[in-house]
């Protein structure tokens, strides 16, 4: 058998760390023996393991090893990271360590250093002259960039569960249910926001049409323009059926207040789009008087950026949107190492795209009407995501006004 020993710390029992440990251990055909634990017996306590870890085959034991690291596990005995060069352009070394989207840091120069611009699935690449560590995507490799490769030498530090049963962000809070007290969870991310922006924290939107189709999109324009939020990131749509809206009342051809069907009004979002590239951009519509009002003008008025990363099915699109999506990707992912919050609403592919973009220290929070899209979060690795299963025209509303009370 060949045999490594594992140390885990935190709030490993009521993480259920310890239980998640075991658990990958056997189901991967290997075994474990507990050598050593200390459990915490108060809340402020943090509690300690030391396992060994037993496999057939070394390959079943790195195998075991790099699932075990994402919940913070790391390797006993230490040792200095193994840096290997890569000799292609978008191509690793074998065996190279792919990143979590947890605080890491690695043992280099008998140091630990962090991690920075921490991202899910991606390479660990070390800067030797100026003794840093960074992420890259695996299409930004160099030739000769140096790759983390292995285990040793890596500490992945996931976020721990709060003991406090009123706090709305809650480590691996998977729980997906329509059932869960809505204006609970309301209050406390406004609470929330409250304090990141007290503090100097910045506050991200990921957002889809459906805002503007259930005439929540006013209360978005009022959260933009009352200081609460710092990025947007959407796509085509969203943009477009704000500006249909503000342009000619309706979204998807629906007046926007009433809910009638405007004749030919399916056209309505073509001809916004029309209006918009005639300006040349939405930054000129604003300025020659075009654009008078909705999301996209409080992001202009306010000096708020956005992203409007395009897609296969996208109308027009738009002079704004990003119509290279690795392009986009390169955007979205520099404002997602500089939120503190995302609040991702009505998206499923762009709450999806962001949520593998995001360090598990930023709190956020999924609102969409259906499930899977929510569950699809967590299971892609962003557990550290707050699911809210209900209509968007309700969660808006609700949050601007939490937001304005005392």
């Amino acid at each position: 058998m060949y045999k490594r020993t594992i140390g885990l710390s935190g709030h490993i029992i009521d993480s259920l760390t310890l239980t998640k440990t075991m658990a990958i251990i056997m189901d991967k055909g290997g075994e474990f023996d507990i050598l050593e634990i200390n459990v915490g017996r108060k809340k402020s306590d943090i509690s300690r393991a030391k396992i060994e870890v037993s496999a057939k085959s070394p390959e079943l034991l790195e195998s075991i090893l790099d699932e075990l690291s994402v919940l913070g596990a790391s390797i006993d005995e230490l040792k200095e990271v193994q840096l290997v060069a890569s000799t292609k352009d978008k191509v690793a070394p074998e065996g190279f360590y792919s990143s979590s989207n947890h605080t890491t840091h690695i043992f280099y120069n008998g140091n630990w250093i962090p991690v920075e611009d921490i991202e899910m699935d991606c390479l660990v690449v070390v800067d030797e002259q100026e003794n840093r560590a960074f992420v890259k995507p695996i299409a930004e490799v160099k030739s000769g960039d140096k790759i983390v490769v292995g285990l040793d030498g890596v500490k992945v530090s996931p976020p721990h569960r709060s003991r406090d049963e009123q706090q709305v962000f809650e480590f691996m809070n998977s729980e997906v249910s329509s059932e869960k007290p809505l204006m609970n969870l309301i209050n406390g991310i406004a609470e929330e926001m409250k304090e990141i922006k007290a503090k100097g924290g910045k506050i991200g939107i990921v957002g889809g049409p459906a805002i503007v189709h259930t005439g929540s999109g006013k209360y978005l324009a009022s959260l933009i323009r009352e200081g609460y939020i710092d990025v947007i990131m959407a796509g085509n749509a969203l943009a477009t059926h704000d500006i249909e809206s503000n342009l000619f009342g309706t979204s998807l051809g629906i007046e926007v207040e009433t809910g009638k069907i405007v004749a030919h009004g399916h056209t309505h979002h073509m001809r916004a789009i029309n209006k918009i590239n005639r300006s040349g951009s939405i930054k000129a519509a604003v300025e020659d008087g075009t654009l008078t009002g909705g999301i996209m003008y409080e992001c202009i008025k306010n000096d708020v950026p956005f992203v409007l990363a395009g897609s296969i099915r996208d109308d027009g699109p738009l002079p704004d949107v990003m119509t290279d999506v690795i392009e986009a990707q390169k955007v979205m992912r520099k404002y997602a190492q500089e939120v503190d919050m995302v609040l991702m609403i009505s998206t499923m592919l762009h709450s999806i795209a962001t949520g593998n973009l995001l360090p598990s220290r930023v709190k956020s929070i999924c609102v969409d009407i259906n499930p899977s899209t929510v569950t699809k979060l967590s299971d892609r690795g962003s557990a550290q995501v707050v699911g809210i299963v209900t209509d968007i025209g309700t969660f808006l509303p609700l949050l601007y006004n939490a937001l304005k009370e005392d």
